[in-house]
């Protein structure tokens, strides 16, 4: 026999209970008539041992029938016990989720700790120290001279969309705030610390740390001291990025008038904050007034560190353009490429200056409508990118320019003949001086859109932002590594951290009326 199913065995238990009912009640009414004939009673016997045999199966039955009940309801509290454990499950996974998350917030808490506490014992140390200073050859080496990295006001790009709020990075205030002056060795713990705080765009912890200097230091040096004008830098700077542009500029011209008086007119550290003078200014779109400063500047950097030093070069470019934004360009091409010959002399060309200073010359050309001679400087930072990474030019080996050329040329025919791979990952150049290279691939593409050359356009866009992607991609392999060795988070920010430059289209934005 089959094996027959739960619903099967009901319906045939219902089935046989009909019947049993049908056969008790005939069985009934045949006892009845042999009771009323009251004879043969051997009849009557069988029909009572029938009546008790239909009994016991109609018992049975109906046990059956409670049985398949009971048996129904327990899966209903099986499913219910299923779909609780279910609920449970995802319950106990979320749980485990969130005690992850707890855990890494406590570990990040107690790093933060750790740092904190460190940073405590700088500061009382430098609360116990501050009082003495007995290391007078430090003293005499507060005159030295060094070189200065200046600011760069000058853009990399025609369209700069970089973000000015940014905080500087530490390496720029140091150069900015104390280029031709030594930090003495009792400031310069607190200096470190004002620095990375500023870095990390904490200025409410900046700001009293540098007033606290300040107000330690007019105590015991008095305020006309060449250590007094550092800090006055740095605050500046400070409140700079902060926008507080009034109260930088009290600071600054406080500093320039110690560091004058106390170093020299002709002393690097003034042309460093006469640069910074001139920063702020142009920030606030007042070129008049911020370029005699930056003249200025450039006179004391002639003087010093000769007249085709880079930094002079640096200098030129900021003067270039201060200019640029009042429109006097004949002024322009003339310290664009003046700074130009000078990085091709004394760092050669391929450093990097060289293509920025380019492409600072091209936009100068853009905007006076002089579109040969912009796009030849394009051309040129394209072509020493391409041997640079690639080797000679041949008829097999050309620059994207010429291949972005080729492919205006035939852009009716069918564009597979001629597909981006055929000119071989040129993309990858980008990254030999990234990012002025793929601002030049933005540049000379956004000069063929004016032109109606739009393939061309095309393809150099499409270039720039595949070199972007992958130089992208190649910067978190080593933020993963630096992270999972415990590196110095400080390290790790102010890397990604933009570096300040003054983007030229927003400053002629700003001008407008």
């Amino acid at each position: 026999m089959t094996q027959m199913t739960q619903d099967e065995i009901i319906s045939n238990t219902k089935t046989v209970l009909q019947g049993l009912e049908a056969l008790r009640v005939e069985h009934m009414s045949l006892m009845a008539g042999l009771a009323e004939a009251r004879r043969d009673n051997e009849k009557t016997e069988i029909v009572q041992k029938n009546m008790e045999s239909i009994e016991l199966g109609l018992g049975e039955a109906q046990v059956m029938m409670a049985l398949a009940s009971h048996l129904q309801n327990i899966e209903a509290e099986k499913q219910k016990l299923k779909t609780q454990v279910r609920r449970l499950y995802q319950e106990n996974a979320w749980l485990r989720d969130e005690l992850a998350n707890t855990q890494q917030k406590f570990q990040a808490s107690e790093q933060m700790v750790a740092q904190l506490e460190e940073e405590k014992k700088h500061l009382e140390f430098m609360a116990s120290v501050k009082k003495y200073d007995d290391n007078q050859e430090q003293e005499e080496n507060n005159e030295k001279s060094r070189a200065d990295p200046v600011v760069e006001l000058f853009p990399e790009e025609e369209h700069d969309e970089r973000n000015n709020m940014s905080p500087t990075p530490p390496s720029h205030y140091a150069n900015q705030a104390n280029s031709g002056y030594e930090i003495p060795a009792r400031l310069r713990t607190l200096h470190n610390l004002v620095i990375q705080y500023a870095s990390q765009g904490r200025y409410e912890v900046a700001v009293p740390l540098c007033k606290q200097a300040l107000e330690d230091l007019e105590k015991t040096s008095g305020h006309d001291h060449p250590d007094v004008a550092t800090m006055l830098n740095i605050l500046a700077l400070v409140y700079r990025d902060q926008n507080k542009y009034k109260e930088a500029a009290n600071l600054l011209n406080d500093a320039l008038s110690i560091r004058e008086k106390t170093l020299g007119e002709n002393h690097p550290a003034v042309a460093a904050t006469l640069n910074n003078l001139a920063v702020l200014y142009g920030k606030r779109g007042k070129y008049k007034e911020a370029e005699p400063l930056c003249k200025r500047a450039l006179e004391i950097r002639e003087k010093v560190l000769g007249k085709d030093h880079p930094d002079v070069a640096k200098q030129l470019n900021n003067l270039a353009l201060l200019c640029q934004n009042q429109g006097k360009y004949e002024e322009v091409e003339m310290y664009y490429q003046r700074a130009l010959e000078i990085y091709e002399t004394k760092l050669g060309p391929d450093d990097p200056n060289v293509a920025k200073t380019k492409n600072n010359l091209a936009s100068c050309y853009l905007k006076q409508g002089k579109y040969p001679e912009a796009e030849i400087l394009y051309k040129q930072v394209l072509t020493r990118a391409h041997e640079r990474e690639f080797g000679a030019i041949d008829s097999k080996n050309k620059p994207i320019w010429q291949v972005a050329e080729e492919r205006e040329e035939n852009k009716y025919e069918n564009r597979e003949n001629t597909p981006y791979g055929e000119y071989g990952g040129w993309h990858k150049a980008a990254k030999v001086d990234s990012p002025t290279v793929t601002t030049t691939l933005k540049n000379l593409g956004a000069l063929y859109r004016r032109q109606g050359m739009y393939e061309a356009a095309e393809t150099l866009e499409d270039c720039a932002i595949r070199s972007k992607r992958e130089a992208l991609e190649l910067a978190k392999q080593p933020k993963v590594n630096q992270y999972l060795s415990g590196g110095d988070r400080q390290r790790s920010r102010s890397r990604h951290l933009k570096d300040e430059t003054e983007s030229s289209e927003k400053d002629e934005k700003r001008s407008r009326p």
